[in-house]
């Protein structure tokens, strides 16, 4: 009688689950900006629980150094014992298989273009782990299709800081029973007015101020990724919720101007909302098949 609770093949890798998944990045092999994408790309899988970077002592302590603290990675050193050879490849397909014998990840998001991981690919495949490569365009077809999915990223994806993509001022709506300002003379002063002798300052009504709506790209972005997934194109609002907060953890609607996600997405031409029988609410792409 088998045991192995990994004997079968992956049962549910939904959108919104709680998996826990490995990122595992060969920084010899990668350039740093790539790791904005990867984590966007695994944490659609589930809750990213390991991260750690993989290279020699000039890779991690030069250029890989900032983006590796910066997006709380794990630098795992490894040094050349000969030269030509590289041990960080070893380390890294090591840490993989034991990371799944202890069951502290079941989806591995492998970060690389070599095709030396093709056969852990494999391997973890077998055990009935989940595998997705992210790598350039030069990865070779062996590891491409050695993964359940390959994401390819371009230099033009580049991303320097995911959490504050470029966002859209929503409308603000005028209001018609504001009344014009005086006109005031060229000194500044109101006419008919002689000049205070003393300014009383006021308080600093901006520090309590609600933030002008916006609308971040990142959330359209999002709903693409996720619901392209899904077969009706839509993905629950939970769900995207979760996906944000994974990829960035001190994501609030607040922060935008919004009271809620609900209250946010409504804000997007880009966007459509649906209320399922339940109640429940999900959203995808204006004019999708979803619609």
């Amino acid at each position: 009688m088998n045991n192995n609770p990994r004997s079968n093949a992956v049962q549910d890798f939904s959108n919104g689950t709680d998996v826990p998944v490995a990122v595992l990045v060969d920084c010899d092999n990668v350039p740093p900006e790539i790791l904005p994408y990867a984590l966007r790309m695994a944490a659609q899988f589930g809750r990213v629980a390991l991260r750690r970077g993989y290279g020699n002592h000039a890779t991690l302590a030069n250029r890989w150094q900032e983006a590796l603290v910066r997006l709380a990675f794990t630098p795992h050193l490894q040094y050349q014992y000969a030269s030509g050879k590289n041990t960080a490849d070893i380390a890294l397909a090591l840490d993989a298989l034991e990371a799944m014998f202890d069951h502290r990840a079941e989806t591995f998001c492998l970060v690389t273009s070599d095709s030396d991981f093709a056969y852990l690919c494999r391997k973890l495949r077998e055990r009935g782990a989940r595998v997705c490569i992210v790598g350039e365009g030069k990865t070779p077809e062996a590891l491409r299709n050695a993964s359940d999915q390959f994401f390819e990223w371009s230099p033009a994806e580049a991303d320097p800081d995911a959490s504050t993509d470029s966002a859209e001022k929503v409308p603000a709506k005028k209001d018609p029973a504001a009344k014009p300002k005086a006109d005031k003379s060229p000194s500044g002063k109101e006419p008919g007015k002689e000049p205070a002798k003393e300014l009383v300052k006021e308080p600093n009504k901006e520090a309590g101020k609600t933030p002008a709506k916006q609308r971040p790209r990142f959330v359209v972005e999002a709903v693409s990724l996720l619901a392209g997934e899904s077969s009706e194109g839509k993905v629950g609002l939970g769900a995207l919720g979760q996906y944000l907060k994974r990829t960035d953890p001190a994501f609030s609607t607040k922060t935008y101007g919004h009271s809620g996600l609900l209250d946010m997405v409504k804000t997007y031409d880009l966007l459509e909302l649906h209320q399922e029988a339940g109640g429940n609410w999900s959203v995808g792409l204006a004019n999708s098949k979803g619609s």
